[in-house]
């Protein structure tokens, strides 16, 4: 990742103030470098817990016990991950409870790991087929929006959302 590209420091601190406005207390992640100024934020702020994961789909069932303690939460991860989650969507599916995640897309745009592709391609599919919503967001100036408008239907409507967040935004190389 190179850190001279144009608006990543500010849609990174918009993915973690829309959280905020969103009333979210858990922030949960496999690391990952575009997530990590969201997560460095989470980690210092004392409202939020800041849970690090060692596979994707222990975030859903995270998230799903934290809205049953009357908390909201957001699961951050890369569009590999997503392939991990396939089988605990059905949790959400069943369960009705809010699901909001914001995916660092791999494998859509200048993609230098060919390891990434293939579940960059079809990350988008995946989720849909999962009876997920899902949002890309290509420009940082579109990240806030989309977010908000994922969150209001996560957390007003019980439904399962995704912001993918576009690998130009990043920049080529975003390892």
């Amino acid at each position: 990742m190179h850190a001279s590209v144009a608006g990543q420091e500010s849609w990174q601190e918009d993915v973690f103030r829309v959280l905020k406005q969103h009333g979210v207390k858990h922030v949960v992640y496999v690391p990952d470098i575009p997530h990590s100024t969201t997560i460095r934020l989470a980690e210092t702020d004392r409202e939020v817990n800041a849970v690090v994961l060692t596979t994707e789909e222990e975030g859903i069932g995270y998230l799903a016990g934290a809205w049953l303690g009357g908390e909201r939460g957001a699961l951050l991860m890369q569009s590999s991950g997503v392939g991990n989650c396939i089988n605990t969507l059905a949790l959400q599916s069943s369960g009705r409870f809010p699901l909001l995640m914001i995916v660092a897309m791999r494998g859509d745009w200048a993609e230098s790991n060919p390891w990434q592709t293939p579940m960059g391609q079809a990350t988008k599919k995946a989720l849909n087929l999962m009876n997920v919503m899902t949002w890309h967001a290509d420009s940082p100036k579109d990240v806030a929006l989309l977010l908000h408008g994922a969150a209001t239907m996560a957390f007003n409507g019980d439904h399962a959302c995704a912001v993918l967040l576009g690998q130009r935004m990043m920049g080529k190389g975003n390892e």
